[in-house]
């Protein structure tokens, strides 16, 4: 059994979601562990932490199909300062998507980066309707999964796994689609704004 050390590279780290999966895996987890929130300033500080560790773990949301920017900056100082020690990288995604399947070409872009700087690739758990399933009778789901993707990190394992809501995808749009609606109400955005380029500049 290992050690794992979690990077939080949410662009919103303290009140995300990656926060909860990232929580709820260390209750899964048998061993040490100990999870770090990507910030501007702190990804020399991470990249010699990662000595003290045999794996890394990175929970992070799906942004325009791929990595977010705060990972993306991350992996550049980690590619100039590398651990002498490299550990096996694992990652932990999650999408708005109902379909974990979105998930893909991130994953690639991390595995993509192992290959290139010499990082074993571990395991994967994508995570479909990312933002609301931990709000739904369906986060047991999540939770076998995330036991799933401990047991494999910890026993060297190489698994990819998925897990998303079963619901038809129609209701998953409608159910969706209220849910923005709404927050868009409270936020003073009507639907109409919500379907135009314009609501990049609110």
């Amino acid at each position: 059994m290992g050690s794992v050390m979690l990077i939080n590279a949410s662009p919103r780290a303290p009140r995300s979601n990656s926060r909860r999966y990232a929580e709820l895996f260390i209750r899964a987890w048998p061993g040490e562990s100990a999870c770090f929130a990507l910030t501007k300033s702190n990804h020399p500080e991470l990249c010699g932490e990662l000595e003290h560790y045999s794996d890394l773990l990175l929970v992070f949301p799906l942004y325009a199909d791929g990595i977010p920017v705060t990972l993306l900056n991350f992996l550049k100082t980690l590619e100039e300062h590398p651990p002498r020690h490299r550990p096996t990288v694992s990652v932990l995604i999650n999408c708005g998507f109902l379909e974990p399947g979105q998930n893909d070409v991130a994953v690639q872009m991390v595995e993509l980066f192992c290959g290139q700087n010499g990082y074993p690739f571990g395991s994967v758990l994508k995570i479909g309707g990312g933002e609301a399933i931990l709000d739904t009778p369906f986060r047991g789901l999540v939770r076998r999964k995330l036991r799933k993707l401990a047991g494999a990190i910890s026993a060297g394992r190489h698994r990819s796994l998925q897990v998303t809501m079963p619901l038809p995808k129609r209701l998953f749009l409608r159910a969706s689609t209220a849910y923005w609606t709404d927050m868009g109400g409270r936020g003073g955005v009507t639907r109409e704004q919500m379907a135009t380029m314009e609501i990049e500049g609110r």
